[in-house]
């Protein structure tokens, strides 16, 4: 009978799929084996059976295999996948820098992403309170959430534009307009 997948597992097929490059989850279609006791907090925190994963080279390695379908997320290896839990965006992008080109954004697992028409930014909005929840595309569909400070420094750098025949504030970046709030619903 097979054993169920561990957290050990993974990581050791991840190690041997990431010596060859970036590991091609995107190809990768292996059985689902089961859901996993790990989960990735809002803040960005991994946690593995309940206790915050310490080693960050560790959560890089499994940042490296996460997949999303539907609304799904897997750690995915040529020969298992296993479900996650995700309370918000897998990612945290925990800063930004302004460069000729838009804005680069870094994630807390090292990724960087110009945002731009590949690297969309977009912002949602709690029905109950309005509080932004900012985000931007990292890659096959998986997204940081812009921590607060970087958002609030976002903030600073927006303009006011038309965008689908609206009056938005927002950013550019990547030669493309950003909106994060209409015009009309600033204070």
């Amino acid at each position: 009978m097979p054993t169920a997948p561990s957290a050990e597992s993974l990581a050791k097929a991840a190690r041997a799929s990431a010596a060859k490059g970036p590991p091609p989850v995107h190809l990768w279609d292996p059985p689902f084996c089961g859901d996993m006791d790990m989960r990735i907090a809002r803040d960005g925190t991994w946690f593995y059976l309940g206790t915050p994963i310490g080693r960050p080279a560790l959560v890089k390695l499994f940042a490296s295999i996460i997949k999303r379908e539907g609304d799904d997320y897997f750690l995915v290896t040529p020969v298992e996948k296993v479900g996650i839990t995700v309370e918000d965006a897998p990612f945290v992008a925990v800063d930004f820098e302004s460069t000729e080109d838009g804005l680069e954004f870094v994630t807390n697992v090292d990724d960087r992403v110009l945002a731009g028409p590949e690297h969309p930014i977009r912002v949602e909005r709690a029905p109950e309170t309005g509080e932004p929840s900012p985000y931007v595309h990292i890659r096959a569909n998986l997204e940081a959430l812009i921590d607060r400070k970087s958002f609030y420094r976002l903030v600073d750098l927006g303009e006011h534009a038309e965008h689908d025949g609206v009056s938005w504030f927002g950013v550019r970046s990547g030669g493309q307009f950003f909106p994060i709030i209409p015009s009309g619903d600033l204070p």
